[in-house]
Protein backbone atom coordinates (compact mmCIF):
# COMPACT_ATOMS: atom_id res chain seq x y z
CA UNK A 1 0.00 0.00 0.00
CA UNK A 2 1.46 3.37 -0.93
CA UNK A 3 1.54 5.93 1.36
CA UNK A 4 -0.08 9.16 0.88
CA UNK A 5 1.10 12.56 -0.10
CA UNK A 6 0.80 14.71 3.05
CA UNK A 7 -1.39 17.87 2.10
CA UNK A 8 -1.02 20.85 3.91
CA UNK A 9 -4.72 20.41 5.39
CA UNK A 10 -6.29 19.35 8.75
CA UNK A 11 -8.75 17.05 9.83
CA UNK A 12 -10.05 17.75 13.12
CA UNK A 13 -11.64 15.33 15.29
CA UNK A 14 -13.54 17.02 18.50
CA UNK A 15 -14.33 13.56 20.42
CA UNK A 16 -13.44 9.98 20.73
CA UNK A 17 -11.15 7.87 21.74
CA UNK A 18 -8.53 6.20 18.86
CA UNK A 19 -7.26 2.70 20.67
CA UNK A 20 -4.71 0.44 19.02
CA UNK A 21 -2.51 -2.30 19.90
CA UNK A 22 0.60 -3.29 18.38
CA UNK A 23 3.39 -6.41 18.74
CA UNK A 24 6.98 -5.72 19.99
CA UNK A 25 7.66 -4.59 16.00
CA UNK A 26 5.36 -1.67 15.83
CA UNK A 27 2.53 -4.12 13.60
CA UNK A 28 -1.06 -3.08 13.83
CA UNK A 29 -2.87 -6.16 15.63
CA UNK A 30 -5.97 -3.84 16.61
CA UNK A 31 -7.69 -1.08 15.34
CA UNK A 32 -10.96 0.08 17.37
CA UNK A 33 -13.41 1.90 14.65
CA UNK A 34 -12.12 5.45 15.72
CA UNK A 35 -9.28 4.31 14.29
CA UNK A 36 -10.19 3.73 11.06
CA UNK A 37 -12.92 6.68 11.27
CA UNK A 38 -10.33 9.33 11.55
CA UNK A 39 -6.88 7.87 9.49
CA UNK A 40 -9.15 6.96 6.75
CA UNK A 41 -8.37 3.40 6.30
CA UNK A 42 -10.52 -0.01 7.05
CA UNK A 43 -9.31 -2.22 9.93
CA UNK A 44 -8.14 -4.68 7.07
CA UNK A 45 -6.02 -1.54 6.01
CA UNK A 46 -4.57 -1.02 9.35
CA UNK A 47 -4.53 -4.57 11.00
CA UNK A 48 -1.02 -6.28 9.78
CA UNK A 49 0.75 -3.09 8.96
CA UNK A 50 3.18 -1.03 11.03
CA UNK A 51 1.73 1.48 13.03
CA UNK A 52 4.10 4.11 11.22
CA UNK A 53 0.98 4.02 8.02
CA UNK A 54 -0.37 6.58 9.94
CA UNK A 55 3.60 8.34 10.66
CA UNK A 56 3.24 12.20 9.39
CA UNK A 57 6.68 13.49 7.42
CA UNK A 58 6.73 16.43 9.99
CA UNK A 59 7.60 14.24 12.85
CA UNK A 60 10.81 14.22 13.89
CA UNK A 61 12.44 10.85 14.01
CA UNK A 62 13.72 11.87 17.64
CA UNK A 63 10.61 11.98 18.89
CA UNK A 64 9.80 8.58 18.23
CA UNK A 65 13.11 7.54 19.06
CA UNK A 66 12.28 8.89 22.93
CA UNK A 67 8.86 7.02 22.55
CA UNK A 68 10.45 3.75 22.22
CA UNK A 69 12.90 4.14 24.29
CA UNK A 70 10.66 5.16 26.81
CA UNK A 71 8.43 1.81 26.15
CA UNK A 72 11.77 -0.62 25.84
CA UNK A 73 12.60 0.05 29.11
CA UNK A 74 8.65 -1.13 30.66
CA UNK A 75 7.55 2.51 30.68
CA UNK A 76 4.45 4.06 30.31
CA UNK A 77 4.50 7.62 27.27
CA UNK A 78 2.31 10.41 26.69
CA UNK A 79 2.60 12.60 24.24
CA UNK A 80 1.42 14.69 21.15
CA UNK A 81 1.55 13.40 17.66
CA UNK A 82 1.14 14.79 14.57
CA UNK A 83 -0.80 11.70 11.92
CA UNK A 84 -1.16 11.27 8.66
CA UNK A 85 -4.07 10.07 7.47
CA UNK A 86 -5.15 8.03 3.92
CA UNK A 87 -6.11 11.15 1.68
CA UNK A 88 -3.15 12.95 3.16
CA UNK A 89 -4.59 15.59 6.18
CA UNK A 90 -3.04 15.09 8.95
CA UNK A 91 -4.61 15.00 12.73
CA UNK A 92 -3.19 15.67 16.17
CA UNK A 93 -3.45 13.38 18.62
CA UNK A 94 -2.29 13.26 22.78
CA UNK A 95 -1.26 9.29 22.77
CA UNK A 96 -0.84 7.38 26.37
CA UNK A 97 0.96 4.28 25.26
CA UNK A 98 1.43 1.59 27.37
CA UNK A 99 2.84 -2.28 27.57
CA UNK A 100 0.93 -4.91 27.22
CA UNK A 101 2.10 -7.58 29.57
CA UNK A 102 1.58 -11.45 29.96
CA UNK A 103 2.98 -14.23 32.08
CA UNK A 104 5.13 -11.32 32.99
CA UNK A 105 6.59 -10.54 29.65
CA UNK A 106 5.83 -7.37 27.43
CA UNK A 107 4.35 -9.36 24.44
CA UNK A 108 3.33 -5.54 22.58
CA UNK A 109 1.37 -2.23 23.24
CA UNK A 110 -1.90 -0.32 23.78
CA UNK A 111 -1.90 3.39 21.96
CA UNK A 112 -5.27 5.41 23.21
CA UNK A 113 -5.25 8.89 21.92
CA UNK A 114 -7.66 11.66 22.09
CA UNK A 115 -7.62 14.75 20.32
CA UNK A 116 -4.98 17.48 21.24
CA UNK A 117 -5.83 20.48 22.62
CA UNK A 118 -4.68 23.40 20.65
CA UNK A 119 -2.51 24.52 23.44
CA UNK A 120 -0.66 21.05 23.17
CA UNK A 121 -0.64 21.38 19.63
CA UNK A 122 1.01 24.83 20.00
CA UNK A 123 3.80 23.64 22.56
CA UNK A 124 4.90 21.05 20.42
CA UNK A 125 4.98 22.82 16.85
CA UNK A 126 8.21 24.42 17.72
CA UNK A 127 9.95 21.76 19.29
CA UNK A 128 9.07 19.26 16.87
CA UNK A 129 10.57 21.77 13.98
CA UNK A 130 13.76 22.10 15.96
CA UNK A 131 14.36 18.86 15.83
CA UNK A 132 13.32 18.53 12.41
CA UNK A 133 15.94 20.93 11.88
CA UNK A 134 18.98 19.60 13.28
CA UNK A 135 18.13 15.70 11.72
CA UNK A 136 18.63 17.78 8.29
CA UNK A 137 21.91 19.17 9.27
Amino acid sequence: MQRPEPIDEEFKFEQGLIVSSTDLKGIITYANRKFCEIAGYSRGELVGKNHNIVRHPDMPKAAFQELWDTLKSGKEWTGVVKNLRKDGKYYWVYSHITPIEKDGQVIGYTAARRPASQTEINEVIPIYKDLLEKEKN
